[in-house]
């Protein structure tokens, strides 16, 4: 008889649960939940409290819904039994995080606190904790901190500790009141096990956690705060769990609510980026993925640890066992087109899409497709939304070049797609000229499957090969696959997540190749985004950072 693991991928703005055949890796079913609250950034649920600039939020009662209402749809749809599921894994966004009582209540689901916004989750692309980042980076550079050079040389305002640092000088009370501080996506695993396992991915990536050194010193953590000299042992925990490990079983509470049997194997929860490597197949080093959403996750494996400035980090064991997993990323990308349709582009743009029964992005892509390389005399930097790599600075802000009386949308939309792969080839020139080998490129997520143009775009800017995923749903996937490796033989599943990715993991027949008269164009236009790069962001012009603080003072 087949059995099935099932995958839920906690994303930005929504969850999605899929099932999956063992062995095969055929998706049998899949179901969507928005969150109900989505991504908070103006107001919490009261609707009067109003939160400042660079915070985003979400509700942790969101996810549990995407359990509720997910994993019971995939069996009703696909028919599968319960008896026949043998794991479930998850992955997430992070750094996302969120402080809790000893017995696992979120502190914004307490009446006391629910009308207080450091209550609540911290979303990754929450950046208001930018000030603590730089006292922290500043910190550890006057101590010559190793871990710094393990994260490209910057801890980022998304991650762990810059938040952590922000309760505690904004709001003491709830600093004080968490019994914990945990990444959402460990919180989750606990509301299936009845009990927290902190996993090695966030834990590396995101809380400066070394599989051999462990967490920094306290005396680190005591030069930031002398409150935060036991930071560790009073809110997080040195207790880590491998990837790729078992978290536990499904409890009986958890499977009346989830509609699985009761003793389900739970894998270690891990990250949404960093679990779609094995889901492309990708067991060795020098295949870079890029993981394409809202933002884009790149991830590598290699074989040595090597220092690469900018990178978000190198974690032994951190995506797959027996490889230094690298990770770096940037932080607007989907994100950056939906800005610009929702605040750029005529009403006679939108009459038009109707008209042709397509959405505004299908329009715009198809004028933009219609473009030659460099027609429209414009070039773009990608920082609406800060960089993450290899800058690692929040307050970077976008740059549009070259826009005129003429300018049309399009070219500024194809700008932008441009832009976003620039920002990708940097990336991938700082691994090369670290030492860290870049001999393939994949892609995965939805602008992947779907968006024709942008990824020859980026074929042409890198001047190489992409294979696609040949899953719609790629982090899915792979945490189903992990499910599978936490079920263990004995139930069905596998004994590693290698045996899993041979068996289940996949990318699609055709490739995009590099067209080589639009490499040649796209070269010229990289240099100039290269100056541009350097000028606004290593400290030759800070008028960005000039911009905000003069923002900031007017909007007070």
């Amino acid at each position: 008889m087949a059995k099935y693991s099932i995958g839920v991928d906690f994303g930005t703005q929504s969850g999605r649960a899929v099932l999956v055949e063992v062995g095969s890796g055929r998706e049998i079913a899949t179901a969507v939940k928005e969150y109900t609250h989505g991504v908070m950034d103006e107001f919490l649920p009261d609707g009067t409290t109003r939160l400042e600039d660079d915070w985003a939020l979400q509700h942790p009662n969101d996810y549990l819904e995407v359990l509720e209402l997910t994993i019971p749809k995939v069996l009703e749809e696909s028919g599968v039994s319960a008896d026949d599921v043998i794991g479930i894994g998850i992955d997430f966004t992070a750094c996302t995080v969120l402080p809790i009582k000893a017995d696992g209540t979120p502190l914004c689901m307490m009446d006391e606190f629910s009308d207080h916004p450091h209550s609540y989750v911290k979303l990754w692309k929450h950046h208001a904790a930018q000030d603590e980042a730089n006292r922290l980076n500043e910190i550890a550079e006057e101590r010559g901190e190793d871990f710094l050079q393990r994260y490209g040389g910057k801890i980022s305002s998304e991650w762990m500790f810059p938040k952590v640092w922000q309760i505690l000088n904004e709001a003491p009370e709830i600093y004080e009141a968490a019994d914990q501080i945990v990444e959402a996506t460990d919180w989750v695993i606990s509301q299936m096990t009845g009990e927290i396992r902190r996993n090695s991915c966030t834990a590396g990536y995101k809380a400066i956690w070394h599989k051999q050194d462990g967490y920094p010193s306290k005396e680190f953590f005591k030069a930031l705060d002398p409150r935060l000299e036991n930071v560790v042992e009073d809110k997080l925990s040195n207790d880590i769990y491998s990837i790729g490990s078992k978290a536990g079983e499904v409890t009986e509470k958890a499977a009346s609510l989830i509609g699985v049997n009761p003793g389900t194997a739970v894998a270690v929860a891990n990250v949404d980026a960093h679990v779609s490597i094995p889901a492309v197949g990708i067991t060795e080093p020098g295949k870079l993925l890029m993981i394409m959403g809202t933002s884009t996750c790149h991830v590598l494996l290699g074989e040595e640890e090597k220092i690469v400035p900018g990178m978000c980090g190198v974690v032994e064991d951190g995506v797959l066992p027996g490889f230094m997993g690298y990770e770096a990323g940037q932080s607007c990308v989907g994100d950056h087109f939906e800005w610009f349709i929702e605040n750029c582009v005529p009403e006679s743009y939108y009459e038009e899409a109707r008209n042709k029964g397509v959405n505004i992005h299908a329009l715009l892509t198809e004028k933009a497709g219609n473009l030659r390389v460099g027609e429209s005399g414009l070039i773009a930097l990608d920082w609406w939304n800060g960089n993450r790599s290899t800058l690692v600075d929040a307050d970077l802000t976008g740059v549009l070049l070259g826009a005129t009386l003429l300018t049309k949308p399009e070219e500024i939309y194809r700008a932008l797609i441009e832009a976003t792969a620039y920002g990708t080839r940097v990336i991938i020139e700082a691994f090369r000229n670290s030492g860290v080998p870049v001999d393939e490129v994949y892609a995965c997520g939805g602008i992947a499957e779907k968006n024709t143009l942008m990824m020859q775009i980026y074929s042409d800017v890198l001047n190489t090969e992409i294979k696609i995923s040949a899953s719609s749903q790629t982090p899915a996937l792979g945490s189903a696959m992990f499910g599978a490796v936490a079920a263990g033989e004995e139930r069905g599943g596998y004994e590693s997540i290698e045996d899993a990715a041979k068996e289940m993991g996949r990318v699609k027949d055709e490739t995009y190749q590099p067209n080589a008269d639009n490499v040649k164009v796209y070269d010229k236009l990289f240099a100039e985004y290269e100056r541009l790069y350097d000028y606004f962001g290593r400290g030759e012009n800070d008028v960005m950072k000039r911009l905000k603080d003069i923002k900031l003072h007017a909007s007070k």
